[in-house]
C-alpha cells in the first residue's frame, strides 16, 4: 500500500459554472446563510453540505462568485487554523491518549508519526502561503517511548 495513494471516490461537483436556473436564492440570501451557519459554529464544510442538502445550492462559489472561505473571511468569522489542520491536530491528540493507556500499541504509534508527518506537511504548505505565520507551531507532544 502506497501512503500517497488515494481513491477516486466521492462526490463529484458541479459542471457548469453558472448557477442553475432552478434556484431561487440570491448571491446575498446565500451570503446571508453562510453567515448565518458560521456563527452557530459550523466548520467551513458542513456549511457546504447543509447548504446543499438543506436549501439545494450545488455550490456556493457558482451563486456568489465567492467561496465559503472567502464569505467568512470578509465577515471576520473565519477559524484561527484552518479546518483540516484542525481535525489533523485533534485526531493527534485522541491518538496520544490512547497511546497513554496503551503503551505498546505499537500500531497506533506509527499511525500517530503518520498523522504528525501529515500536520507537518500542511502546516509548511499554510506558512507558505500566508493562511498561518511562519512562526506559528502546532501543540504537538513529541512521546513515543
Amino acid at each position: 500500500m502506497h501512503a500517497r495513494k488515494r481513491g477516486k471516490s466521492g462526490s463529484k461537483r458541479p459542471i457548469s459554472k453558472v448557477p442553475p436556473s432552478w434556484l431561487k436564492l440570491t448571491p446575498e440570501e446565500v451570503e446571508g446563510l453562510v453567515v448565518k451557519y458560521a456563527k452557530e459554529g459550523y466548520p467551513p464544510s458542513m456549511i457546504g453540505v447543509i447548504l446543499r442538502d438543506k436549501h439545494g445550492v450545488p455550490l456556493v462559489k457558482q451563486v456568489t462568485g465567492k467561496s465559503i472561505k472567502q464569505i467568512l473571511k470578509e465577515n471576520g468569522l473565519l477559524p484561527q487554523i484552518p479546518e483540516d489542520l484542525a481535525n489533523l491536530i485533534e485526531r493527534a491528540r485522541r491518538m496520544r491518549a490512547h497511546l497513554e493507556k496503551h503503551k505498546s500499541d505499537r500500531y497506533n504509534r506509527h499511525r500517530l508519526q503518520l498523522v504528525e508527518a501529515k500536520i507537518h506537511r500542511l502546516v509548511k504548505y499554510y506558512k507558505r502561503v500566508g493562511e498561518l505565520p511562519p512562526d506559528w507551531k502546532p501543540t504537538l507532544v513529541y512521546e513515543y517511548r
